[in-house]
């Protein structure tokens, strides 16, 4: 049974072990001064976090299907806690950089609480239960970079890594005692896992459409995240790094939209969630577009924006989530591992493509590939709305009229 507290501590963990990925964002100036590395090389640490959690993601998550949940969540939460402390003790560069791939890799701790969060809530609340657990992930993101930049300020860069490795540890310690023991739906090895996992891939049309979904929304969202320095930092608004940092907090309208698209899941409603989102998604690129257009420059506009575009983003990835969940419900965590996966990939993806059309054209061009990103969301949601009535089974008169 999910209760609210359990429903909490499951949020407050995914927030914790995911916003430890970003502590070290606002540090890599700093970083790379007093440990004599140069800026690609601080700024590398990014890449090294963001490549670990990517493989954590598809070797680690597919256990949670394989082994008992809370002993494997406690581990991961323990390994995490130990690879901040390796980065919080780090005397030199290589070593930080093995202790952030080690937290990066275990800190999907989350991705396996989510889809045992909609397990423990039963039918008909799975969504709710999704969408806050999800919140409690978007706001740690948030706050990680924020937090990590004020103690690093009255402190030093050791600071955010310790009272992460310190929260995470104390964290296993409540979950050894609150979380509920499982039992494991996948059979054979660890190797029999990952194959099962990849013929989940080839035999499950909607896994296939919701995971492009997934990707494609953040990869056009992504194109925005990898830009916005540049832009807000430019002549066109001028801003310094922490007032850019406050703009980034925008997002956490997110936060608010993954709650309520997990609650329209549950009434279902959930197609016309990732719809609004789809929509909403390439709605957003033309008040982006138009915040710094030749006839206008509008920071509140762009704010807005960014806002728009994370809650948006939240509506497909929440309503996706709910879908792809119940269709296998014995293998949840390997679902999530290829929905995940991929939407990871998409993040990725829309990096590149972002860097690479600021290079190309400036916003402009940022604006057109985001946009035609977010068209191609939308493409996709329609033939997911296709796959699920082509699956809908036929009603009575419907099959008698055959």
């Amino acid at each position: 049974m999910l209760t609210r507290p359990l429903l909490l501590l499951m949020a407050v963990t995914t927030g914790l072990a995911v916003g430890g990925n970003y502590v070290n964002q606002p540090l890599l100036d700093t970083i790379a001064g007093d440990l004599g590395v140069g800026d690609g090389a601080a700024a590398a640490l990014v890449t090294v976090a963001q490549v670990s959690y990517g493989l954590g993601l598809l070797l680690v998550v597919p256990l949670g299907d394989l082994l008992e949940r809370r002993r494997l969540l406690v581990t991961l939460a323990l390994l995490a806690a130990a690879g901040h402390a390796v980065c919080a003790l780090a005397p030199n560069y290589p070593t930080l950089v093995v202790g952030t791939a080690v937290a990066g890799t275990f800190s999907v701790a989350a991705q396996i609480l989510v889809p045992f969060a909609a397990e423990l809530a039963g039918p008909g609340r799975e969504g709710r239960a999704v969408g806050t657990v999800m919140s409690g992930l978007l706001i740690g993101a948030l706050l990680a970079r924020s937090v990590s930049g004020a103690l690093a300020e009255v402190a030093d860069w050791h600071a955010p890594y310790a009272l992460v490795a310190v929260g995470l540890l104390v964290i296993a310690l409540v979950l050894r005692r609150r979380l509920p023991r499982s039992e494991p739906t996948a059979a054979g090895g660890y190797r029999a896992t990952l194959a099962s996992t990849a013929r989940l891939v080839g035999e499950l049309p909607r896994l296939r459409t919701r995971a492009l979904l997934g990707g494609l929304g953040f990869a056009g969202v992504s194109v925005l995240f990898a830009t916005t320095t540049f832009l807000l930092a430019g002549p066109a608004f001028g801003l310094s790094e922490l007032a850019i940092g406050l703009v980034g907090l925008a997002g956490v309208a997110g936060a608010s939209m993954a709650t309520l698209a997990g609650r329209m899941a549950d009434a279902g409603r959930g197609q016309l969630a990732t719809g609004l989102g789809a929509v909403g998604l390439v709605l957003t690129w033309g008040l982006l577009g138009l915040s710094s257009s030749p006839w206008l420059t509008s920071l509140l506009l762009f704010v807005l924006g960014f806002g728009l575009a994370d809650m948006f983003l939240q509506a497909v990835h929440v309503s996706n989530q709910n879908v792809v969940y119940p269709l296998r419900p014995d293998a949840r965590a390997r679902i999530n591992s290829v929905y995940m996966t991929t939407y990871f990939a998409g993040g990725a993806l829309g990096s590149v493509v972002g860097s690479a059309a600021w290079g190309a054209g400036g916003w402009p061009a940022v604006t057109a590939a985001g946009a035609g990103l977010g068209v191609l969301t939308v493409l996709v949601w329609l033939l997911d709305v296709r796959r699920e009535r082509a699956g809908r089974p036929l009603s009575p008169a419907a099959a008698g009229s055959r």
